[in-house]
């Protein structure tokens, strides 16, 4: 790597909107706000809405039927 061209990579403090607090490292220098971090995030906390898109295969089916069907 050259010299004195990479910037600085510091130790910074990142605040979430829920509260969460931690330090990582970073080229950006100063305090970084988040609104969602791994703490609060539907996600990881396991709090995440399941879609159900089964519905929409038995939809196609029921109207389609085996009208796409080749025979190879």
């Amino acid at each position: 790597m050259k010299a004195d061209i990479h910037p600085n990579y510091v130790a910074i403090n990142v605040t979430c909107s829920c509260g969460n607090a931690f330090e990582t490292r970073s080229t950006l220098g100063q305090a970084l706000h988040v609104d969602v971090c791994a703490s609060c995030h539907p996600f990881y906390t396991g709090k995440q809405k399941m879609l159900d898109t089964g519905g929409r295969v038995d939809k196609f089916r029921k109207r389609f039927g085996s009208r796409g069907t080749t025979t190879a």
